[in-house]
């Protein structure tokens, strides 16, 4: 997907004066979004959120989203991606968006309020979507505590948990996607999703800032669980 950035917009640098009570970093957050193309442009089209194009240029390219298919949100507050997947799944798919904040309606995406590791989750979802799920994605982020080391371990073991709640609801043959961040931990998850996937790749959106570690891993033909193959 080309981005253009100037498209229909002033490309002004804009800063942001210091307030009262406001931290250096919070200032720096906000100033970074006011000069962010991706966030004009998720207002002008009306997506909740800039990493709507994250998941729009990572589906352009490996044609992840289909019609009617089944499709869970992992961590789905304020909506973007959710947004998108009832967008190509279309009337006949279902979407169905989880987190543990309240998110306003959208047509087309049903959402519960819960914790996706809540040991109700899985049956909950299954039953919502009216079967297991094509696709289970997650663009979580843990809360960031400014020390490297610390955040990527948090990242990665939100992904992990993401793996291991995906070999819950995913049909056979289906498909994973989650935020992941570089950082020299992760290649134990890739050999995780290697036994379970038939194909695992890095992807790198251009929506996602040049200045971060964050990647997205694409996990492609779910196996199966080991209870999906004794069934059969």
């Amino acid at each position: 997907m080309s981005e253009k950035s100037g498209s229909g917009t002033r490309n002004l640098k804009q800063r942001v004066k210091t307030a009262h009570k406001r931290s250096l970093s919070s200032q720096k957050w906000l100033e970074r979004q006011l000069n962010d193309p991706y966030v004009a442009r998720a207002k002008r089209e009306g997506y909740r959120s800039r990493a709507a194009f994250k998941l729009l240029e990572i589906d352009e390219k490996y044609h992840l989203l289909k019609p009617g298919q089944r499709v869970v949100d992992l961590g789905a507050a304020p909506g973007g991606w959710a947004q998108i997947a009832a967008r190509k799944v279309g009337a006949k798919g279902k979407v169905v968006g989880i987190d543990l904040l309240d998110i306003d309606p959208l047509p087309g995406v049903e959402f519960i309020q819960l914790d996706f590791l809540d040991e109700t989750a899985p049956g909950k979802l299954i039953d919502m979507l009216g079967g297991p799920a094509d696709i289970v994605m997650s663009d979580m982020a843990a809360n960031t505590t400014g020390h490297k080391k610390t955040d990527h371990l948090r990242i990665m073991g939100l992904a992990e948990a993401a793996i291991y709640f995906a070999r819950e609801i995913l049909a056979p043959g289906g498909a994973f996607v989650a935020k992941v961040f570089q950082g020299g931990t992760e290649s134990q998850l890739l050999a995780d999703l290697k036994r379970d996937f038939a194909v695992v790749r890095h992807v790198k959106p251009s929506a996602s800032r040049s200045d971060s570690a964050e990647l997205y891993v694409l996990a492609t033909g779910f196996r199966g669980s080991k209870e999906q193959a004794e069934d059969e």
